[in-house]
């Protein structure tokens, strides 16, 4: 069964507030090809990552693929990886103030402060009980995700409406 790309819902889409439900049966075929169809969206969309209610489904499943993008031109490779029903705990008190975007708030960019290290617990596409230790850009990627199984979008972890910019100012003042 191949992937099939979902609509991302859009910021004003009542989904994308909703809390997700934990997964009961992480090696369910539905669940599997959930997966699959959120990789492949996340990939058609040149995102770094997705979480299961921006396709409209409130279960908490989420993709973290950092890879260098148009969107993120910076960013480090890793191969995609599901993360069902996660657990994050921050690592220390740094928070790093960085620009975020989101395919579900398209055209905008903001700077959000952010864990810089974080500790997940997760289980993943195999049913299997995982953590690990993220940092950084990749540790960004995974609380932004995360924030959407809560009904949260970045633009409400903004610490002010002056630290929100268009796409494309954020690509003359970060990319230039």
């Amino acid at each position: 069964m191949s992937a099939m790309q979902r609509e991302v819902l859009q910021l004003g889409n009542p989904k994308l507030r909703q809390t997700a439900c934990p997964v009961q049966n992480p090696t369910d075929l539905e669940i599997q090809a959930l997966i699959d169809d959120l990789i492949g969206t996340m990939e058609a969309s040149n995102g770094v990552g997705i979480a299961a209610p921006q396709v409209g489904i409130d279960l908490q499943v989420v993709i973290v693929a950092s890879r260098p993008t148009l969107r993120y031109p910076h960013a480090p490779h890793m191969d995609p990886i599901a993360m069902i029903n996660p657990h994050i705990t921050p690592i220390g008190a740094d928070r790093v103030k960085d620009w975020e975007g989101c395919l579900s708030v398209p055209g905008i960019r903001g700077l959000v402060p952010r864990a810089s290290t974080i500790s997940v617990e997760y289980q993943d596409r195999n049913g299997q009980a995982q953590t690990e230790i993220f940092q950084d850009f990749v540790a960004r990627i995974i609380q932004h995700e995360c924030d959407h199984l809560q009904g949260y979008v970045f633009i409400d972890r903004v610490e002010s409406t002056r630290e929100l910019i268009t796409e494309n100012e954020y690509h003359k003042l970060v990319l230039s």
